[in-house]
């Protein structure tokens, strides 16, 4: 009751929500993904549609393609370029391994050893893509040239007796071999794989280090049940980067290597841009894209952790 008797006046309801506002809310993330989903749209998803498309076409460039459902182009593909796809496959991993035994290490210095030095040496890990890949490319034709200071040191290493042994190369020759070929793999694509380690060896806490320390761990054991199960999300992202582009590139093949030594990416450019036959191209490229898919599912599938970074 009041001073005055009266009772005390009801609290005052809360004001209706505004329906449009809570609308407006809501749809705004659907309006931030708009750009990107578009982005995707525009240059992803109709493009692969468009080359599905064509992979099943018949007829010439003169005469015009059109639609038949011809599927016999996918494996007349794979039967004729099967080689190049094995070789593609092949000297990919190989490339992937190499810069994974190469940039482990360098990943491992950066983030643990480096100290006020750790951004010069990140500046200089990523300081190749400041030049044209064509440029960097071209440049390893006068490192691995007959008579270089390169191949005088395998040569005096004996390395190129048991990469002769092994087919990589040819006597005291390096250029137009597939060694050739990987090295310039290797040296474009290792940047994708220092990358990805170094942020996964970063985020490591220093921590669990100090306590396997405690526990009288010697530096193997630490680093065998501490530093590289909790890098594998690196190791995987590194991988794939390497991988992925290395399986489909073809300016290695056409610049260092020769006849012998085309991957399957050359084949499709040459398919595209010379042969002028499409439908192949497209089918190539399609299976290309398939068994990129699959090795990419198993080895994620085989590596226990679907976390890329």
């Amino acid at each position: 009751m009041s001073a005055t008797g009266a009772p005390p006046a009801p609290p005052a309801a809360p004001a209706p929500p505004v329906r449009g506002r809570s609308v407006r809310k809501r749809l705004v993330p659907y309006w931030l993904l708009f750009p990107g989903i578009l982005w995707l749209l525009v240059f992803f998803a109709l493009p692969m549609v468009y080359q599905a498309s064509t992979s099943v076409q018949t007829g010439s460039l003169e005469e015009g393609f059109r639609v038949t459902w011809h599927l016999a182009t996918y494996q007349d593909a794979l039967a004729d370029y099967y080689p190049q796809f094995l070789r593609s496959l092949l000297y990919a991993g190989t490339a992937t391994l190499l810069c994974l035994l190469l940039g482990y290490p360098l990943a491992y210095l950066i983030a643990f050893k480096a100290g006020r030095w750790r951004n010069l040496v990140l500046v200089l890990v990523i300081a190749p893509f400041f030049t044209s890949f064509l440029i960097r490319t071209l440049a390893w034709k006068t490192i691995l040239a007959d008579g270089g200071a390169v191949v005088e040191a395998l040569k005096a290493l004996h390395v190129l007796d048991v990469t002769g042994a092994l087919g990589w190369t040819e006597g005291d020759r390096v250029l137009a071999t597939p060694m050739a070929v990987v090295c310039g793999l290797t040296y474009n694509f290792l940047p994708f794989m220092i990358l990805p380690l170094y942020t996964s060896l970063d985020r490591i806490d220093p921590r669990l280090h100090e306590a396997a320390g405690d526990l009288y761990a010697t530096a193997a054991t630490t680093f065998r049940t501490v530093t590289l199960p909790l890098s594998m999300p690196g190791v995987v992202a590194g991988t794939l980067l390497t991988f992925i582009p290395a399986s489909g590139d073809y300016v290695n093949a056409e610049l260092l290597g020769s006849t012998d030594t085309k991957m399957v990416g050359s084949v499709i450019q040459s398919q595209f841009l010379r042969v002028l036959d499409y439908p192949t191209a497209a089918a190539l490229s399609f299976i290309l894209m398939a068994v990129v898919l699959l090795v990419v599912t198993v080895h994620i599938r085989r590596s226990g952790t679907e976390d890329l970074l």
